[in-house]
């Protein structure tokens, strides 16, 4: 008698809402804090436009928010994005998404490893980098759980430290008040820059496969993380704004420690402390979407097959993580930090526009997916021409694969 096939290994239903809203808040609250104020300051040319474009990268997060938890509920299986354009448009607009996943939280990933060396072990970045990588990887191949559980952890120091930060600015003194103008183009950029900070709604989807009654728990999840996460950076803008001032802030390289040291010197210390454990956060649930996408796609043959295997035990793709983090691992220590914020931005921003013409196929008279799919692209096409030349020569590269693993499919 011939062998039946073998059943493709699944993934466990084991986070619940709190669960979920712990990994999406670590995902958020992370790095993008830290960092982006300075560069989008620089772009937006004044703190009226630095708030301005914050407004905008909340409104087009919240539309892919609302996409994405919509789809996720529908299609509770890891992958994101991929298995929304695979499912519901073309199989080309889910490998564009997966690969643009792929391509810029890799390369995220990498620069988080490297701030989180910068900020913990300024003399040598890369061997820290180097190091969290390979504990946060054998973290994620523990289970779910056990990242659901770190990222709780992270998320509640980081809001700490963030409101330590901002009580110590409200308390100190109160910059001059800037003149110059918003630049509406640049307002666009600032934007883009600022949307690094918000991209990490999307994990709680990418685990989809893994959250329980994902009907209830993802459409829940994902707005309840993404509010409490615009709340808390819009809070920090004003603090920073109101301490700094635009000017001050577009120069600085670290503009939350540059606040507590003119309102509270003895909080820098913390604060760079508060700075790596947020990274920490990012960085962990970081290599468990990149997981999980890369699982999706190889069980469609996209990626190589070995990289849907699942460990029995733990019930996590432990090919696809190790596999990610060796990635992640080669660009640490030959990655140029120049640009790797807007070169993220724009692929994440790709992967959200797929996300919401998605969305469309369910109502198209929707008004909030075609207007985030219209921000999305609008945005992406604002980043610095380095950025946007950079995402176009991946995503061609991203092209010719397809076009090779469509051709042997057809002659398999």
């Amino acid at each position: 008698m011939p062998t039946p096939p073998r059943e493709r290994p699944t993934l466990q239903r084991r986070l619940g809402l709190p669960s979920a809203i712990a990994i999406g808040l670590a995902s958020m609250l992370g790095a993008g804090v830290f960092a982006v104020w300075a560069p989008a300051a620089d772009a937006a040319g004044s703190g009226t436009g630095l708030l301005a474009a914050l407004v905008v990268a909340g409104f087009i997060a919240y539309c892919n928010a609302r996409s994405t938890a919509r789809l996720a509920a529908l299609h509770p299986q890891a992958g994101g994005a991929y298995v929304y354009g695979t499912r519901r448009l073309h199989p080309a607009a889910g490998f564009t998404a997966g690969w643009a996943f792929l391509v810029g939280k890799t390369a995220s990933a990498a620069a988080m490893a490297l701030t989180l060396g910068a900020y913990l072990l300024p003399d040598h970045p890369r061997a820290l980098a180097a190091a969290a990588v390979v504990a946060f990887c054998a973290i994620n191949l523990l289970g779910v759980q056990r990242t659901a559980l770190a990222s709780a952890v992270f998320a509640a120091v980081t809001l700490a430290v963030l409101a330590a930060v901002v009580l110590a600015g409200t308390a100190g003194p109160v910059a001059a008040q800037e003149t110059g103008d918003a630049h509406p183009w640049g307002v666009l950029t600032a934007a883009g820059f600022v949307f690094f900070a918000f991209a990490g709604y999307a994990r709680i989807a990418t685990l989809g496969e893994e959250v329980k009654r994902p009907e209830r728990t993802i459409p829940l999840a994902v707005p309840i993380a993404l509010a409490v996460t615009f709340a808390v950076y819009l809070l920090v803008a004003v603090t920073v704004l109101n301490v700094l001032g635009a000017d001050t802030l577009a120069d600085s390289d670290a503009p939350l420690a540059d606040l507590a040291g003119a309102s509270a010197p003895a909080l820098k210390p913390v604060v760079a402390i508060g700075a790596g454990v947020a990274v920490a956060g990012v960085l962990l649930s970081l290599l468990a979407g990149i997981g999980r996408t890369a699982l999706a796609m190889a069980r469609d043959r996209r990626l190589p097959g070995a990289l849907a295997a699942v460990s029995e035990r733990f019930g996590v793709p432990w090919a696809a993580e190790v596999a990610a983090s060796g990635l992640v691992l080669v660009l640490v220590s030959t990655l140029d930090l120049a640009g790797a914020i807007g070169f993220s931005s724009f692929c994440v921003l790709v992967y959200y526009g797929v996300a919401n013409a998605s969305a469309a196929t369910l109502d198209r008279r929707a008004p909030l997916p075609w207007l985030g799919l219209a921000g999305c692209l609008l945005v992406a096409a604002s980043l610095p021409v380095a950025s946007v030349l950079g995402g176009l020569a991946v995503f061609a590269v991203g092209a010719g694969w397809y076009a090779l693993t469509e051709s042997r499919a057809r002659k398999g």
